[in-house]
Order: C-alpha cells, then sequence, then structure tokens
C-alpha cells in the first residue's frame, strides 16, 4: 500500500485541522465536531500509552455504539495499535474463548474474567492534565480484528490483512460515499459491517450518526432528522422497518437518502422490492463476500430488477464455483464458492485461532452458489453448515460444543430453520443420559456460554445418537426433517 496514504489517525488529525468545526460524530442526540474527536482521542491515546499500550498491541473494545467507542478506535489507531471490537453482552465463556488467542494490552468497557489483562470503564478520559495535542504519526499492522465464531467450534479472529494506512477515499469511492455525506450506521460497531462502515465515514470526513441500539422508529427518525445520505444494514433490520414506516408514512421523510447498501444474509425478494419501491433501484445496492474480503460482489437495484436473487458480479478479486472433485462448475450448476484476492495482491486477512478451508489457493467461506451465464453469481437458501441470524453468521458446531459441555448431554446437533424476523433462527436436537432436562434448562445453559442469538429458540429432544461411530451427522438431512415437521 502506498506510504503517501496517512494511517487512520493521522488522517483524521489532517481532518480536524482543514475543518475544525465540522460535525464528526453524533450519537443520542449529542454531537462532538471534528476537533472535539481529535482533542479527546489524543488525549486518551496518551492515557492508554500510560497503561502500557504500544504500537502493535491489540486492545479490546467492548463497548456499546457510541461516541466513546468511536474516541476509543480513534486514540488505539493514534497509538499504531490494532483496535479488536467485541459485544459488551457477550457471555464471559466467549469472551474468555477469545480473549485467550492473543494477549491483549488493554479492555475498555470490560474488566477480564480471567484478571489478566488490565481494564478502563467505557467512558474513561485519562488525566485532564494529559495534553491533547496532535500525536506522531503511527502505523498499525492491521486496522482491524473482529471476532468470528470459527465452523470448528472454537472463536477466531479475523485480521486485516493490510495496516492503518487505510485507502478509505479509493473505498469510498467504489461505494458511492460522497465527503459530504451524512452515514448512519445502525448495526453494532462489533461486527464487521459497522466497523468498516464507522471507518470509511470518519476517514473520508463524512458526518456519522450512530444508534446505540436498533430501533425501527428511532431509526427512521434519524434519516428524517439528520438527512441522512447514505447506509449499510441488514436485511433482519430491513424488513422491521417496513410495517413502521408504512404504519405512518408521513411522519418519516427518507427523500435524502442515495444509498443504502445490505450485506451479511441473503435479502427476501419482497422485502428488497419493497425498498427499491421506497427509494428508487438506483438507491438499494447489495454487497457479497466476507469479512476475509478475497472477493466481492456488487449488484445494484436496476441490475436485481433483471436478475431477481443475485448478489451480483465480481468487482474485486476472483471467484469461481467447484464441485466436490474440485470441478469448477458451468453456468447453472450448484457448487462450493472459492475466492482468492487478485494474483500479485497482499493478503486481505489473517485467521487467529483457526485455519481456512482452502483448494489450490483459493479459499472457501462455506457458502453454496452458482453463476449465470453473464457472470452473476446467486447464492443457495442455505450455507454449507453456517447459517444467519438476523445478519450475523452461526456455526452449529459452536453451538453443540456449548450442549456438549453439559453432562446429561450425550450427543446433539444445531441447524438454523427459517423465522419470518430474522431469516433463520438455531433449532437443537439433544440426545441426553436419561436426565431429566427441559427446554428452558438447555436454553439456559447455553445462554451462559454464547450471545444470545446463537441460543437455540427450539430444543428437541431424542433418544436415539444423533452422530454415527465416526462422529459424523448427515446435518442437511436433519435440517430437511425438521423444517417439514415444523411445517406439518
Amino acid at each position: 500500500m502506498s506510504d503517501e496514504i496517512p494511517a487512520l489517525g493521522a488522517r483524521l488529525s489532517q481532518l480536524a485541522a482543514e475543518a475544525p468545526d465540522r460535525p464528526a460524530v453524533s450519537c443520542d442526540g449529542r454531537t462532538i465536531t471534528r476537533a472535539q474527536l481529535e482533542s479527546a482521542s489524543n488525549r486518551l491515546a496518551r492515557a492508554y500509552a500510560e497503561l502500557g499500550v504500544g504500537q502493535g498491541d491489540y486492545v479490546t473494545i467492548a463497548v456499546a455504539n457510541s461516541i466513546e467507542w468511536v474516541q476509543a478506535t480513534v486514540a488505539v489507531w493514534k497509538l499504531g495499535a490494532i483496535p479488536q471490537p467485541l459485544s459488551p453482552r457477550m457471555p464471559d465463556a466467549e469472551f474468555e474463548g477469545l480473549l485467550d488467542l492473543t494477549p491483549r494490552a488493554l479492555l475498555v468497557g470490560r474488566a477480564d474474567p480471567r484478571g489478566v489483562v488490565p481494564s478502563v470503564a467505557a467512558d474513561f478520559t485519562g488525566s485532564p492534565d494529559l495534553s491533547d495535542a496532535a500525536l506522531p504519526e503511527a502505523v498499525s499492522p492491521a486496522w482491524k480484528s473482529i471476532a468470528s465464531g470459527g465452523s470448528t467450534g472454537r472463536p477466531k479472529l479475523i485480521e486485516a490483512g493490510g495496516d492503518s494506512r487505510y485507502p478509505a477515499d479509493l473505498v469510498a469511492m467504489g461505494m458511492g460515499n460522497e465527503p459530504t455525506d451524512t452515514q448512519l450506521v445502525p448495526v453494532p460497531l462489533s461486527h464487521n459491517t459497522g466497523f468498516t462502515s464507522a471507518t470509511i465515514a470518519l476517514a473520508t470526513g463524512q458526518h456519522l450518526v450512530l444508534l446505540p441500539r436498533f430501533d425501527p422508529e428511532r431509526f427512521l427518525r434519524v434519516i428524517t432528522d439528520y438527512k441522512v445520505n447514505y447506509l449499510t444494514t441488514v436485511p433482519t433490520i430491513m424488513q422491521r422497518l417496513l410495517p413502521v414506516y408504512h404504519a405512518s408514512a408521513g411522519a418519516y421523510d427518507l427523500s435524502s437518502l442515495r444509498r443504502l447498501w445490505h450485506v451479511a444474509a441473503v435479502c427476501p425478494p419482497n422485502v428488497k422490492q419493497a425498498w427499491i419501491d421506497l427509494l428508487g433501484p438506483d438507491a438499494v445496492w447489495e454487497l457479497y463476500g466476507g469479512t476475509e474480503l478475497q472477493a466481492l460482489t456488487f449488484i445494484s437495484g436496476s441490475e436485481w430488477l433483471t436478475h431477481r436473487g443475485s448478489v451480483g458480479r465480481v468487482v474485486a478479486g476472483e471467484m469461481k464455483v467447484l464441485d466436490d472433485d474440485g470441478n469448477e462448475c458451468p453456468p447453472g450448476v450448484l457448487g462450493e464458492i472459492y475466492m482468492r484476492p487478485n494474483p500479485g495482491s497482499r493478503p486481505t486477512y489473517r485467521y487467529i485461532g483457526s485455519t481456512a478451508k482452502s483448494r489450490d489457493g483459493w479459499d472457501s467461506l462455506g457458502d453454496l452458489g452458482w453463476f449465470d451465464v453473464e457472470g452473476y453469481l446467486y447464492l443457495a437458501d442455505r450455507r454449507v453448515d453456517m447459517f444467519t441470524v438476523g445478519g450475523r453468521n452461526v456455526y452449529p458446531a459452536e453451538i453443540e460444543s456449548a450442549l456438549s459441555e453439559h453432562p446429561a448431554v450425550l450427543s446433539c446437533l444445531a441447524v438454523g430453520v427459517p423465522h419470518e424476523d430474522l431469516g433463520q433462527v438455531p433449532y437443537a436436537l439433544v440426545h441426553t443420559d436419561g436426565d431429566v432436562l427441559t427446554e428452558d434448562d438447555v436454553k439456559a445453559f447455553v445462554a451462559q456460554r454464547l450471545a444470545d442469538y446463537k441460543v437455540p429458540r427450539a430444543v428437541e429432544f431424542v433418544d436415539t445418537p444423533l452422530r454415527d461411530d465416526a462422529g459424523k451427522a448427515r446435518r442437511s438431512a436433519v435440517r430437511d426433517q425438521v423444517i417439514a415437521r415444523l411445517q406439518g
């Protein structure tokens, strides 16, 4: 990456010097200017340095969407350290599992359950005696490190392959951002979609507006009041907004919204059509790709109307669809999607705690799909093992690993089943040793170990083993049987 691109911390200092009074971040009725963000983050960076944070160190930020989250992240960049966001509501067991993967210098917003890493509160500001003057430019070896559930049942970190000299202007150009935009980020900043969207907004000088938590009325009111031009969201949110908007359409003005991206899960066609009808086809865009960023597809609303169900054509990196023997599938034939960055480019990610599923230098995220003759990609109605709950990835093995910790559970399976609001939700099948376990017992046990969206919505008890002697299970067949029973 070109040395002419400043590191993210230095880039924000430049923007503050150019227009100190322009709004930088708003959340929950409060706004700070670029100059105020610069002052607060410089002082906070010095406070973190006093606590031992240095260049290349990991700093975990377990803070809800807020101005405090932004200040903490910018302070970490200014030290050349690596921000690693986590949900503040994550259960201790899952939190500990992620902390065990790599050393941290500091936790912000939450104490270490193991008592190992020092921590500060979410609203920590350091001593008022600390200088708020600009710091020397420092380059972080990775500009983010995002947590993800692992397909092996263990958590992992996905560390950005590039350093903090992040080409935000170039990315924004490809995504349709304008420097004068007001961008709303309605999803958690602990997720890749939220983190990346906020980074682009900050580094291109946009006015970043955050929702502390999703509420459909508040979402629509923020667009109206702040005249939001740009946002990236997920299909679950799009679906929840529609009935609220239509119930009081005259109360909300969406005319300022020039670009809406949706990511993270397949959008139901009726939901996408409804948003195209509301905003026009040129405003509604879709992106497909993983946190790993090996490759991406884009599709505009206009293209989607002539290729309904597609997630678009490849715009970055390379993708192909392979059968089980590794042969490339012809157009229209379902297979597993593999992707890689353009040959000769730098790696786009590094895994910590896991390894990629690869074939001859091509990586798979476990998705099934096919290309049509025009090169438009279509995803199958389900992923390999993994499923999405409200746009968030869930791996069955992660739920099964938690279930298996219960002494009464002999074997178990978790599958994703359709849900009207969230797209899919977890469904667990449990084989016990004869002890009396209730559905509530199982849910409470998993809730102590995993985030709430990974907790099974329903539990089915069975009296025969769910796996063969080799530990294998025909998960797709089991899921189909469960769905058939539910529909019956």
